[in-house]
Order: C-alpha cells, then structure tokens, then sequence
C-alpha cells in the first residue's frame, strides 16, 4: 500500500505541474486567445492545427527514446551509458531533419494551409528541436523521482509562454503607440506569429535550464546498446504515431473533409479546437498519471504483488477519472467561460471527448504490460487499429454531422484501444482487474449526469445546487461501494 501511496504522490506532483502548467495555459492563454481571435475563427483554427502537426512530429523526432531510456537505464550501473546513447542519437537526429523543415518549409506549410505560412512551420521547427533535446534530461527526472524538479521546470514553460504572448500582444503594440523607439517593432494582424515566437522562446529557456544535464553527457556512443534501444523502440513510434493520430488528426480531417471551402472549415476547426480545450482537463489527469506511472511499472516489475498492484492502479485511476467526468459536466455552466463566446456554440462535444480522454486513460494502465513484457510491437497492432476507427469513423461522420463525427470518431477509437490492451493483456499477462467495479464507475457517472441533463432548469444558481447535490449522490455511492476500504480490497477476477 506504501508504493501505491507514493506513486499518488508523485501523481499528484507531476499532475500539480500538469495541472497548473495547463491551467496557466487554460485559464489565460485560451480565453485571451479565443478572445483575441473572436471573429476570426479561422487563425485560432490554424494555431490547432499547427499544435496537431507539432505533435505528430515530436512523435517522430523522438522515436520512443523516452521509454527505451527507462527500459535500458533502470539498472544505476547502465543509467550513463543509457542516457548519453540516447541523448546523442536525439541531437543528431534533430539537427538533421530540423534543417529538413527549414529548408522545406514552403511545400509543408502548402500541405497544412497555404504556402504563406511558412514562417510558422520554421517556428515549429525550432520549437519542435529544443522540445526534443529536453525529453530525455525530462526522462531522467522521472527515472530519478524527482518530480518537483520537472514539475518546476514545466511550470516555468507556461509561465513564461503565457507572459510573452501578453507581452506581444498588448505591451508591445502599446511601447509603439507611445515611444518611438519601439514604433515598427509590432506589426497588425500577425497575432498568430507573436504566439509561435512566444512558444519558441519558452522551449528556449526550459533547453537552458535543462543544459545541466547535457553537461552530465559523456559523449560516448554504445553502438550495440543503442541496436537494442532502437529494436524496443521503433514499434513505440508506430505506437505513438497511431496515438496522435488518434489524438490529433481531427484537426486535420476537420480542414479537409468538411463541406465548405477552406476558410469555412479552418472556422469550425477553430470552434472544436476550442471546446476541446475543456476536455483537455480530463488529458491532464491521464497525462500526470501517464508520467508516474511509466517509470513506476519498470521499476517495480519484480515484485511478487506486481500485478496485484497494477489492478488496483488500474481500479483508483477510473474511479478518479469518473469523478472527474462528472465534476466536469456539472459545472460547465461555469468551466464554459474560459473560451470565448463566438466558440460555446460547439459544447455539446464536451461529454463525448472526456468520455474518450478517461478512456484512453484506461488503456495506458491495461497496455502498460506489453512494455513490461518486451513486446513492444503488439502495442503497435493495438494502436494501428485504433488509428483506423479513427480514420475510417471521421471520412464517413464529418461530412453528415461535422465536427461532432471527429469527436465520437475519437470516443470509438479509444473504446477500441481500451478493451483490445484489456484483452490480449489477459492473454499474455494477466493482471486482475476489477472489471466490473470499474465499469460501474463509470455507468455510473454517466447515468447522474444523464440524470442531470433530464431534470436541468432554467435558473442558474438553482441548477448549480442540483448538480451539486447530483455530485454528492455519485460520492455517496461510491463510498458505500468502498466504505470497508478504498482501493485496499485486493482486486479479485
């Protein structure tokens, strides 16, 4: 019980950082921005799509070396060897396929919007390489338990990203207007490059708080070693690729298999792009629990209990995810004010796209025993699967319900992926998992929130006090289902 009390903690730890890195993000960039940007949907519709393709690419670019590192630097005597290998096969491939981007900007951004906007994939370029070289000194935070450490780090990124956006934007504009000195230095209608610049200069200065680390390199490269880093790794980038995909290719089917012209779609884009800024609440519980608990499945692979353990990881992620679907619905008469109100008109995406974040949670703990057991490319089947639904789900939902397909595209995608990890765990390492209590959960929070919309009034602060007392039934019933012990009961088939 004591190793499952610490990995809440640092759960909470690297979810305090996650949380409030997001929230700084959430609670100041997105409703400055989404105001920013009111009338004109379609640049905030661009800034999603650029973060989707920044995504695919970091995928790309970091090739699983963040996981290969734990699954090969977890022994103290290998830790060195492990991280220089990693670290030098990461600089020099950034380096390389940076200049890539530079030098193909054009035809990239001709394929994500229009040829003009090259500048913002050079942004990206540069933002992409330093968010690179920081994974792996990232990695070694959270193989050496010192989430404080890369809480602070992540905390300082937004802070710092969120402060020069304001500074572009508003004080900028502001020095010119009132000092020639700074006349010329802000330039109208290129809001949208005062954003990327801010995001590049905040990864520019968590690279050189992480420079430490790159100091600690010893530059030696263990050619065999790195062979057997790249054979457990490259299926994770199949993995990882079909999870972005999963993750972020709405955005990109969004601009393209929608009805109307480009500027149309790019402007409902904008609007999903928004709204699923709500659900990414429900992300940062799944992402926070996602960095504890990588480190903390190779670490304690050898105990007797492991698999014990691992399910009532499992059991206390979904009934946590669960409250947090509810809580969320609840109070989204509240939580809907940090977007812009040009972009509510998409809310109803909400329920579906936490739905499937609180599913996706699910299935890192289900998957986390093809890592465990070094077979690494059933994981690869699993996702590739997943980007399939995915696909296919959106080419045939777009075009007759619009935006609304992408997110139930992603809620079947991730229901897939869910029970595919369940059940070929079962096959290969079985772990006990309370299903059934699991489940319950679940059907459980969804009916009360059901259960709210059916008995909704008109009258705000009276609808307030109803889901409120909704909230504390669904805790209620919890506790009753737990009151001899929350997640002490050891999880039975």
């Amino acid at each position: 019980m004591s190793l499952l009390k610490k990995l809440a903690g640092e759960t909470a730890i690297y979810g305090g950082a996650t949380i409030l890195s997001h929230l700084l993000n959430f609670i100041i960039i997105t409703p400055y921005l989404t105001r920013i940007f009111e009338g004109e949907r379609a640049e905030y519709g661009i800034h999603g799509l650029m973060y989707a393709y920044a995504g695919l690419l970091m995928v790309l670019l970091t090739y699983g070396m963040e996981t290969a590192f734990f699954r090969f630097g977890r022994q103290e005597e290998d830790r060195e060897r492990a991280f220089s290998t990693a670290s030098i096969s990461l600089l020099s491939t950034t380096v390389f396929l940076g200049a890539l981007m530079y030098f193909f900007a054009p035809e990239i951004a001709g394929l994500l919007t229009q040829r003009a906007d090259s500048a913002y994939v050079i942004y990206f370029a540069m933002i992409l390489g330093f968010d690179v070289l920081c994974a792996i000194p990232f990695a070694r935070l959270r193989m050496e338990n010192r989430p404080m450490r890369f809480a602070m780090l992540k905390v300082v990124n937004v802070a710092v990203n969120a402060v020069l956006i304001l500074f572009f934007l508003e004080i900028l504009p502001w020095l010119g207007s009132e000092f020639a000195l700074f006349q010329g230095l802000y330039l109208p209608d290129h809001e949208l490059h005062y954003v990327f610049i801010a995001n590049l200069l905040a990864s520019l200065v968590t690279f050189i708080m992480l420079l430490p680390y790159w100091r600690k390199v010893n530059w030696q490269f263990d050619r065999a070693l790195w062979y057997k880093m790249m054979g457990y790794a490259l299926p994770l980038v199949v993995v990882g690729l079909s999870g972005m995909i999963n993750q972020l290719a709405d955005r990109f089917f969004i601009k393209t298999l929608l009805p109307g012209n480009l500027e149309e779609n790019l402007d409902q884009l904008g609007v999903y792009n928004a709204c699923i800024k709500i659900a990414v609440l429900m992300n940062l519980f799944t992402q926070a629990f996602k960095y504890a608990a990588e480190p903390f499945f190779f670490n304690h692979a050898d105990r007797s209990d492991a698999r014990s353990l691992y399910a009532q990881i499992g059991q206390a992620f979904t009934l946590v995810g669960a409250i947090a679907f509810l809580g969320i619905q609840l109070y989204l008469d509240y939580i809907q004010y940090l977007i812009g109100s040009d972009y509510r008109e998409g809310l109803a995406i909400v329920p579906i796209t936490l739905m499937a974040y609180l599913f996706l949670g699910i299935y890192y703990n289900f998957s986390a025993w093809y890592k465990l057991t070094d077979q690494t490319h059933i994981g690869a089947y699993i996702s590739v699967g997943g980007a399939v639904v995915t696909i296919v789900l959106n080419v045939l939902l777009l075009p007759r319900i619009g935006y609304a397909g992408s997110a139930w595209a992603s809620l079947a995608c991730f229901g897939f992926m869910m029970a595919a990890g369940y059940l070929l765990g079962q096959r290969h390492y079985p772990i006990p998992y309370p299903i059934g209590r699991m489940a319950l959960y679940i059907v459980l929070a969804v009916g009360i929130y059901l259960l709210s919309e059916v008995t909704k009034v008109e009258d705000q602060i009276l609808r307030t006090v109803i889901n409120t007392g909704w909230m504390v039934l669904y805790l209620l019933l919890v506790y009753g289902m737990e009151r001899k012990g929350l997640f002490l009961r050891r999880a039975a088939h």
